[in-house]
C-alpha cells in the first residue's frame, strides 16, 4: 500500500462517510459558540456594564483585543472542546458498532490496518476543523470588539499564530485519539462518551483543585497527564489562568512531548487491538 493509493482510497471513502453525518458540524459549531460566550460575549458584557470579574480572572479589554486573541481562542481547549474532540473520535469509531457495519465494511477488501488507519487521520482532522474554526471565531470577534472600542488592532506575528493553531489542535487530537481508543475498547459510543467526559470535565479537574494539592504523588502525577499538560501549553499561549483547566504547571516542551507521546501511544493501542479482536 502506497500514501497515495491510501489517500485515494480508504481516507477518502472515509471523509466521504463522515461528511454526510450533520453531527460532526453541531460539534464545530458547538465549539465555536463555546469559545465566543464565554471568551467575548459575556466578558465584553460585563466590561460595558462596568462589571469585573473575579480576581485573576484577566478577562479586562486587553484579554479581547487581537494581540490576545491566541490566548481566548485556546482557553477552552483543555476542557470544552477537548470533550468535544472526543465524542468526535468516539462516533468516528463507535457508530460502526452501532450500526454493525464493521464486517460489511472489512469484506470490501480493505486491510484493518488502512481502515483504522483512515478513521484515525478523519478523527485527527474533525479535531483540526474544530480547532481553526474557533481560533477563526475568536479573530473574528476580536477585530470587533477593537473596532467596537476603537482600540489598535494589533495582531500576533504569523509565526505565533501557527504555533498556536499546531498547539491547540495537538490538544484536540489527543483527546479525539482517546475517543477513538475508547470506542474501540468498549465497542460502543454511549459508554465511551460517558466515560470520556466524566474524565475530561469533572475528575481530572478535581485532581488539580482537590488531591494535588494534599498529596504529593498526585502533585507529581499531573505533569504526566494530558489534562494538566494541554492546560499548561494553552497558558503558555496566554490563556487566562481562571478559565477551567488552565494551569501553569510545566513548560511548552514538556507539554508537547507528553500529549505527542499520549497520541501516538493510544493511536497504535487502538490499531493493536482493532487489528487482533474478533469483529462482530
Amino acid at each position: 500500500m502506497t500514501l497515495l493509493s491510501w489517500l485515494r482510497t480508504d481516507l477518502r471513502a472515509e471523509l466521504a462517510v463522515q461528511a454526510r453525518r450533520p453531527v460532526h458540524g453541531l460539534l464545530v459549531g458547538v465549539a465555536v459558540t463555546l469559545t465566543l460566550v464565554f471568551g467575548y460575549v459575556v466578558p465584553y458584557a460585563g466590561y460595558a456594564a462596568g462589571t469585573t470579574g473575579p480576581p485573576g480572572s484577566d478577562r479586562g479589554l486587553a484579554a479581547m483585543l487581537p494581540a490576545a486573541f491566541l490566548g481566548s481562542a485556546t482557553a477552552g481547549t483543555p476542557v470544552f472542546a477537548g470533550a468535544l474532540a472526543l465524542v468526535l473520535g468516539a462516533l468516528v469509531v463507535g457508530s460502526e458498532e452501532g450500526w454493525q457495519t464493521w464486517k460489511t465494511l472489512l469484506l470490501q477488501g480493505t486491510g484493518r490496518v488502512r481502515v483504522y488507519a483512515a478513521k484515525v487521520a478523519v478523527a485527527a482532522l474533525g479535531a483540526g476543523a474544530l480547532t481553526a474554526a474557533s481560533l477563526l471565531a475568536a479573530a473574528a470577534a476580536s477585530a470587533t470588539v477593537a473596532a467596537a472600542e476603537d482600540a489598535a488592532a494589533t495582531w500576533p506575528a504569523a509565526a505565533d499564530v501557527v504555533t498556536g493553531l499546531a498547539s491547540a489542535w495537538l490538544i484536540t487530537g489527543t483527546w479525539a485519539v482517546v475517543g477513538v481508543v475508547l470506542a474501540v475498547l468498549l465497542r460502543s459510543v454511549a459508554l465511551p462518551v460517558g466515560l470520556g467526559l466524566v474524565w475530561v470535565l469533572a475528575v481530572q479537574n478535581l485532581l488539580t483543585a482537590l488531591a494535588a494539592p494534599l498529596l504529593t504523588e498526585v502533585a507529581e502525577a499531573q505533569r504526566w497527564l494530558p489534562g494538566p499538560n494541554a492546560g499548561s501549553l494553552v497558558h503558555w499561549l496566554g490563556a487566562p489562568a481562571s478559565t477551567p483547566g488552565v494551569q501553569d504547571l510545566v513548560g511548552p516542551g514538556h507539554a508537547v512531548a507528553v500529549l505527542g507521546c499520549y497520541l501516538v501511544t493510544l493511536a497504535l493501542l487502538g490499531g493493536w487491538v482493532f487489528w487482533r479482536r474478533d469483529v462482530r
